[in-house]
C-alpha cells in the first residue's frame, strides 16, 4: 500500500474524522426530530364536524368525538365511514409532517431512505 493512501483514497485521518463528526451530528439531529415529531398531535374531522379525532405523532388515537346527531341506529355504516375518514386524515397529516421534516434533515438523495 502506498504511503498516504488509506481507506480507498481518503488520505489522512482529518477528512475521515470530519465525516464521522458530520454523521454523528446528523444522527443526533434525526433523533431530536423524531422525538419532536412523536410529541406532536394532529386533528381531523369528517361529516362536517360530526366526527373528530386527535392522533399523536406516534400514530396513536388520543381522542375520538362523535356528536349525538351523527348516531343513527339505522345507518351505522355511515358513522363507521366518518370515523374511519377522520382517523385516516389525522394519520395522513402526521405522516406528511414526518416525511417533510425527515427529508429536510437528510443529505441530498437520502430522503427516500428515511
Amino acid at each position: 500500500m502506498a504511503k498516504g493512501k488509506q481507506f480507498g483514497g481518503f488520505g489522512g485521518g482529518g477528512n475521515m474524522q470530519q465525516l464521522m463528526r458530520q454523521a454523528q451530528k446528523m444522527q443526533e439531529d434525526l433523533a431530536r426530530a423524531q422525538e419532536e415529531l412523536d410529541q406532536k398531535e394532529y386533528e381531523a374531522s369528517s361529516g362536517g364536524g360530526m366526527v373528530s379525532c386527535r392522533v399523536s405523532g406516534k400514530r396513536e388515537l388520543l381522542s375520538l368525538s362523535i356528536k349525538p346527531e351523527a348516531v343513527d341506529p339505522d345507518d351505522v355504516e355511515m358513522l363507521e365511514d366518518m370515523v374511519m375518514a377522520a382517523v385516516n386524515e389525522a394519520l395522513r397529516l402526521g405522516e406528511e409532517t414526518r416525511e417533510k421534516t425527515m427529508a429536510a434533515l437528510a443529505p441530498g438523495g437520502m430522503g427516500g431512505l428515511l
